[in-house]
């Protein structure tokens, strides 16, 4: 199976981005399976139901998350049906809603899908969530009866020991561990000793010319003077894309992994 993982894709500029490439990329490469990151796709803050569904349109199968995936309520709905293919955290305390692993079905083949949210995340750091490590356990044990063509973990966190070492953990047990929340693609892809593959960060699709998506005049002033500014998507300028692409076997582990990274002018 190939399966492709999009990047964080952050807000209008990272939909367009995915309306221009993702179709004539799944035909090239012929892709049977695309994931994207969508905590950032709504103005750059979760992602709401019009936009889910524009995305879904241009290609993208299936959804992960990450801190800011609660953000817009529309998507709640979606969060909250096994059928949807979107999930958030998994490991966000009991009792938050939405679900945080779900299946879906390649060829008759069900592939599951997890997200993580690291210890640490930005300005949601002190915010309490589960041990990822322990979670992921458990949701492992629980599906072990479900026969699975593949099993994609997503790790969203600020760390690079977490996402490495989780990598580690996972390695042989799952067919990919992929990193994201920084918007910056990592140079360490690779096929881990037990056949998982494994990037710390896969990166972003959106504005090239910007701090992850954000134009530097409006953080400059914040950071320079410390005056207080809201962070403004940049729309001008070239575009990026940063994806990798996963090949796995029938015995649900990887063969290999390439990123995939294009500009647009």
């Amino acid at each position: 199976m190939r399966i492709l993982y999009v990047g964080d894709v952050m807000g209008e500029t990272g939909i367009e981005v995915i309306e221009a490439l993702i179709k004539p990329l799944v035909q090239e490469k012929k892709i049977d399976l695309v994931i994207a990151q969508a905590e950032n796709v709504s103005s750059g803050k979760g992602i709401n139901e019009e936009d889910y569904i524009r995305l879904k349109s241009a290609g993208i199968d299936f959804f992960t998350g990450g801190n800011w995936t609660l953000n817009d309520s529309s998507i709640l709905p979606q969060l909250n049906d096994p059928s949807q293919p979107i999930i958030r955290p998994a490991n966000y305390p009991e009792g938050t809603p939405g679900l945080g692993y779900k299946y879906i079905s390649i060829n008759n083949k069900p592939v599951l899908v997890i997200s993580l949210l690291g210890k640490i995340v930005g300005k949601d750091s002190d915010k309490p969530v589960d041990n990822p490590l322990n979670k992921v356990d458990e949701i492992l044990q629980n599906e072990k009866a479900t026969e699975k063509s593949a099993i994609i973990v997503n790790f969203h966190g600020d760390y690079s020991s977490e996402k490495v070492v989780i990598g580690h953990y996972l390695d042989g047990r799952v067919s990919a561990v992929v990193g994201d929340h920084w918007h910056v693609p990592t140079a360490d892809a690779r096929i881990l000793p037990n056949q998982t593959a494994h990037i710390s960060d896969v990166g972003m699709c959106g504005a090239l010319d910007s701090s992850l998506g954000v134009s530097y005049e409006s953080i400059l002033p914040r950071w320079k003077d410390g005056k207080q500014t809201r962070n403004v998507l940049e729309r001008k300028g070239p575009r990026q894309f940063n994806a990798v692409l996963i090949d796995t076997n029938d015995s649900g582990l990887s063969n290999s992994i390439e990123q995939i990274q294009k500009i647009i002018e």
